[in-house]
């Protein structure tokens, strides 16, 4: 989500035995989301702030990144008026469609935030997406952001997405105390829902579901790494959102991010459940990708991640962070993961020293 300038830093490494790369790479891109095509090569999407709209940068190995040309041009939007976040890309039957969110003109209350989730089309990875239609996939009547969507196995479909924090004041321990301390009247949360949506997107099945919120008891284990923006006297707000959910053995993981999406604290948890709509439960191992500027390193703001699988087994943790040398702007970083045989996600990152380039088993 949020805007962003793009530019791009020399990150290759060729190691003396085997090739390798060095986090981040050469990509400034927020929200960062790869699709492995069809013709073999990995397509990245993101958030960016020097388009209205969607960009889209080529690599054939997830190292070596084209900066690509403009995939959907919000100029054009049926609907959208500015601040296109999130975009993520999905072959389905030979199309590609682009989930994404931005402002909607409609808005009869004068609102600051107006976002909603929309859908475009094409015919190939690079474009150019059109508006499938001339409006949001669904109004819940509240402004949401970052689409997230799932194929279950019976092909049924699921798109999540984070409520916004504006205009969402939630009380709970934790607000109480930060009244107490003089540091902020209310606390603005935002929280992922679920809900089924229909085959051609059209619309949404039933009515959306919460599926993660941020704790609301101080003895919660994740109250302390969830509300750090609000006990550093950050801001005002504690956020669920970022969320990227997928299958693995059975078991449905929802990867989410929480904390200032602009500050250092930005980090990634997961939670696990036995439906694709819960209910989740988080896990006692978060955070699972942090900073670790407070421990000799030197990356910040780590989030809004997707899960990359290659062909052979491979598995990736796609990211956006921030380094001193790279300053403000969100750099994307890739990162192994796993889940582990008893059921447990794992990031090995975030790192900046030299890693192997990720290989696969080409044509499965």
């Amino acid at each position: 989500m949020k805007k962003l300038l793009i530019f791009f830093l020399p990150a290759i490494l060729l190691g003396c035995d085997s090739p390798a790369y060095r986090n981040p790479l050469d990509v400034a891109f927020g929200d960062p989301f790869i699709l492995h095509a069809a013709d073999g090569k990995f397509y990245m999407y993101g958030t960016s702030g020097d388009i209205r709209g969607f960009r889209v940068c080529v690599s054939d190995d997830l190292v070596t990144w084209q900066k690509g040309d403009v995939v959907y041009d919000g100029n054009a939007s049926a609907w959208g008026t500015d601040c296109f976040w999130a975009p993520e890309v999905y072959e389905r039957d030979g199309r590609y469609y682009l989930f994404f969110s931005a402002n909607w003109r409609h808005n009869p209350n004068g609102d600051l935030e107006t976002f909603r989730i929309g859908v475009a089309v094409a015919d190939s990875p690079s474009g150019p997406f059109s508006d499938l239609y001339d409006r949001p996939v669904f109004d819940p009547g509240y402004p949401v952001i970052d689409a997230n969507v799932l194929w279950d196995d019976d092909g049924r479909v699921y798109l999540y997405y984070s409520r916004c924090c504006y205009k969402h004041p939630v009380e709970s321990e934790l607000s109480v105390w930060a009244r107490d301390k003089g540091l902020f009247d209310e606390i603005e949360e935002s929280w992922v829902y679920g809900v089924e949506m229909k085959p051609d997107f059209s619309g949404v099945i039933g009515e959306p579901v919460a599926l993660l919120t941020p704790p609301q008891s101080a003895s919660d284990p994740q109250t302390g790494w969830e509300s750090r923006s609000v006990t550093a006297g950050e801001v005002n707000r504690r956020w669920t959102e970022g969320s990227y959910a997928f299958k693995e053995n059975g078991t449905y993981y929802m990867m989410y991010s929480a904390n200032f999406y602009g500050g250092q604290h930005y980090a990634v948890g997961y939670a696990t459940a036995g439906s694709p709509l819960g209910p989740f439960v988080k896990s006692s191992d978060n955070p699972v990708l942090e900073k670790n500027a407070d421990k000799g390193g030197e990356v910040t703001g780590t989030g809004h991640n997707m899960v990359l699988k290659l062909p052979g087994g491979g598995m990736y943790c796609v990211y956006h962070g921030r380094t001193a040398p790279t300053g403000d702007a969100r750099m994307v970083f890739i990162d192994p993961m796993e889940v582990t045989e008893d059921g447990r996600l794992k990031v090995f990152g975030p790192t900046t020293s030299p890693q192997p380039v990720p290989v696969w088993t080409k044509g499965l």
